[in-house]
């Protein structure tokens, strides 16, 4: 009998998962920095300060990150996707620090000068995407800055998976809190051959009015 095809907006149980599948199978799994994330920090000259990597899953990108010299704290949902993370990091010999935590429902208290989400927004169910902007406004210091990473409305050649954004949602959903200074159309780089579309999102937090 065969599976039907999963849906935009549907997903697995993120622990069990990560306990079936081999980490470096994982559609999302590289070791190499994120091209995104990498460009941003050039271009913005960004040296220094304490990251979030929200949603870390595997750690790879936290470790990358770690060994620039940055202060680091990795968050996820599965435990075992951590667990995974904390051996990297033991290998590599950098210091990461790693919390389990649902970001609808945190323990973070920040405030991080960075926060990189490359995967996780985009998985939210639709009604808890405003909780997610308040929180995120809350954890990210005065200057810092967002770098969001999600599936492209352009993404179609891929069956279900995470929900698709553009420009004008993502204003839609962040203008209350942030302020949008660059986007562009770009991949998920990971263990799979054909990248999915990528909408990359750089966002700047609004400070209330004094």
């Amino acid at each position: 009998m065969n599976t039907p095809p999963r849906q935009i907006g549907e997903f697995p149980d993120w622990e069990s998962r990560y306990q079936r599948d081999p980490i470096e199978k994982l559609p999302w799994y590289t070791v190499e920095p994120d091209g995104d994330l990498l460009a941003t920090l050039s271009t913005r000259a960004i040296r220094k300060g304490h990251f979030l990597d929200l949603g870390t899953g595997p750690g790879t990108q936290a470790v990358w990150l770690a060994r620039q010299g940055f202060q680091v704290t990795g968050s996820d949902l599965s435990q075992t996707a951590l667990d995974s993370a904390r051996h990297y990091a033991h290998d590599a010999g950098v210091e990461v620090t790693w919390v389990i935590d649902d970001i609808l429902n945190t323990t973070l208290n920040g405030p991080f000068d960075w926060i990189f989400d490359r995967g996780c927004f985009h998985v939210l169910p639709p009604e808890r995407r405003a909780d997610y902007v308040a929180t995120l406004h809350r954890l990210l210091a005065p200057g810092g800055l967002l770098l969001l990473k999600t599936f492209h409305v352009l993404e179609t050649a891929m069956e279900g998976g995470p929900y698709r954004f553009d420009d004008a949602t993502i204003d839609q959903l962040f203008s209350g809190h942030f302020q949008r200074l660059e986007s562009r159309a770009s991949r998920f780089e990971g263990a799979i051959e054909q990248q999915p579309v990528a909408l990359f999102t750089l966002l700047a937090p609004r400070q209330p009015c004094s």
